[in-house]
């Protein structure tokens, strides 16, 4: 099952890809060009990944050559991890400390580049084909492969958590389908919700956003994570995951999470149902 990750991360992605680059296509031969300017505009935090994803193959000491940058340049740098860890599974039947090293940095660099650029790109493309254009083909499937990416990068990154505990196996295939129906359907009412909120009330959606924010940012300055020891990077962080607990919740403590988890799910359905009454 390791190797079946990685595998299915990479073709999620190039069809992520695949499908942003037609959205891209579709604005600019439709005219729409101050659509096809944002839709552009979402691939640069992405790029954050990518340099992340430079400096751990040089920390891991391998120098960046030409073509490697030009990789990450042109945004294919987790393409080349993922074919990296694809090959070596397939070699060593992903039983090496390495290839679990490997595995590990590509699903965190995924699960930031989803959040950085597919999450932003999932909500512009779900506002047009809702608020501008219901008939959009071609925006609504790339917000629904975008919508299946991000859930998976969540559900590829909880993969990896549970191979690092002690004695824990690959959970089975049946277990992954349904983490993965979990984080779309959550993610999907969470997207829908904003959408049709800020079709009726526009730019008052940042407002509720913004309170939903601050919240989960104190609560979770509250629970004292020292994930990050520094102070500085303490609070960046910790306002960070503020902003990704708007969509959805990452577990950054050990132990359980049952208590954690019920708290977050209790004000997000509060919000979706403020939001559809409204």
């Amino acid at each position: 099952m390791r190797g079946a990750v990685p595998r299915l991360s990479l073709a999620l992605l190039a069809a992520e890809s695949g499908a942003r680059l037609c959205a891209i296509i579709h604005y600019f031969i439709r005219g729409q060009l101050g659509w096809f300017g944002l839709t552009i505009a979402c691939l640069v935090p992405g790029y954050a990944a990518q340099l992340l994803s430079i400096l751990w193959f040089r920390a891991d000491g391998h120098t960046p050559g030409c073509w490697l940058l030009t990789l990450h340049l042109l945004q294919l740098g987790l393409w080349k991890r993922y074919w990296d860890v694809s090959r070596a599974v397939s070699e060593t039947g992903g039983t090496a400390g390495e290839v679990l090293a490997q595995l590990g940095d590509v699903c965190v660099l995924r699960l930031l580049e989803a959040l950085l650029q597919t999450l932003p790109h999932l909500l512009l493309q779900a506002y047009f084909v809702v608020a501008v254009d219901p008939a959009g083909f071609i925006p609504g499937v790339s917000a629904g492969l975008s919508l299946l990416s991000l859930a998976w990068a969540l559900v590829s990154y909880s993969h990896f958590t549970c191979l690092l505990k002690p004695g824990h196996l690959s959970p089975p295939a049946a277990v992954l389908l349904c983490l993965l129906l979990w984080r779309t359907g959550m993610l999907g009412t969470r997207v829908l919700a904003l959408v049709l909120f800020a079709r009726l009330y526009s730019f008052w959606v940042f407002a509720v956003a913004g309170l939903h924010w601050l919240l989960m940012s104190f609560w979770l300055v509250a629970q004292q994570t020292d994930i990050v020891a520094q102070p500085c990077r303490w609070r960046l962080f910790n306002c960070l995951l503020g902003a990704v607990y708007i969509f959805c919740y990452i577990n950054v403590r050990p132990g359980p999470s049952r208590t954690r988890v019920a708290v977050f799910y209790t004000v997000s359905t509060r919000d979706v149902l403020c939001s559809t009454w409204m």
